[in-house]
């Protein structure tokens, strides 16, 4: 029989079934023989003995992993961001949206908050990622929670973003009962604590559901310029245009992504950020030896 790993504790892991039932299995030893070590999120084939615990018995190949946190197989990446305080990190959410697009996994951003929104956030936000999906939420206020519940239903989400921003309370929100803790705002930096400790499923319409511990940054990994084109959809169709082959979008002449900037077209703070990832990836490459 077949089924989704929600949680793992020493050893033993909660296996969600179609169905909706939850087993506790153990897995075999060979996987530890191996060096394999199921991850939440792994479909998983598992056999029920007469006597003892359910049996592990196959880990089905993975569409995607995620090393922090340690999951698999994830539909959608929710990235939250604050309409208020804690200021929102853009650029946490650009380097998310590229790490989204590398592992061919949906994204959706959620701007929380905005029962307590500030103006010069939300016109960013709302001129900022037009090519992608978004949603305005207050987990306060319950504005856009059904929205966004028809958004998770039947996916394997995870929520990601900076610390003290509402995953939570958002969860919260969307599991009455869960009473998940939230962080509260320090008020000399404005960041949240730490609160989320572990990596654990909640079963969700169809789907379910993956909060993310704290201050959630995937390392970014070595891309190329064409691989990086790609990770912008504002680029499409127009970066191939650029005067020379391998066009960073800096200081070349005859630039059709700088054109599109000029022309109104790319906002200004994608386009800055763009070049502080790039400048990013190129010293990491620079310093890859050291």
């Amino acid at each position: 029989m077949q089924g989704r790993i929600i949680k793992g504790i020493g050893g033993f892991y909660s296996i969600l079934l179609e169905d909706g039932q939850v087993f506790t299995a153990k897995a075999r030893g060979r996987f530890r023989n191996e060096g394999v070590t199921p991850m939440v999120g792994d479909l998983v084939e598992i056999s029920f003995p007469e006597t003892g615990y359910s049996s592990m018995d196959e880990i089905l190949p993975r569409r995607n992993a995620l090393l922090r946190p340690p999951v698999s197989n994830i539909d959608l990446l929710v990235i939250v961001l604050s309409a208020g305080v804690p200021k929102p990190d853009f650029l946490l959410a650009d380097k998310l949206l590229i790490q989204a697009h590398t592992l061919k996994i949906e994204p959706l951003l959620v701007l929380n908050k905005i029962d307590a929104a500030k103006p010069a956030i939300m016109n960013t936000f709302l001129s900022d990622y037009t090519a992608f999906r978004s949603l305005l939420v207050s987990s306060s206020s319950g504005e856009g929670i059904d929205a966004l519940k028809l958004a998770l239903t039947g996916r394997v989400s995870c929520f990601a973003g900076q610390s003290a921003v509402g995953k939570s309370s958002l969860l919260n929100a969307l599991f009455p009962g869960l009473s998940l803790e939230t962080g509260e705002l320090t008020r000399k930096t404005d960041r949240g604590r730490h609160t989320t400790r572990q990596a654990e499923l909640w079963p969700f319409l169809g789907g379910a559901v993956l909060d993310t511990p704290g201050f959630s940054l995937f390392e970014m990994s070595e891309l190329s310029q064409d691989a990086l084109n790609t990770c912008y959809p504002e680029f499409s169709g127009v970066f191939t245009q650029c005067r020379f082959s391998g066009c960073r979008h800096n200081a070349e002449p005859d630039c059709a992504v700088k054109s599109l900037l000029e022309q109104g077209k790319l906002a200004e703070g994608r386009f800055k950020r763009y070049l502080e990832i790039q400048k990013e990836i190129e010293e990491k490459h620079k310093h890859r030896y050291d």
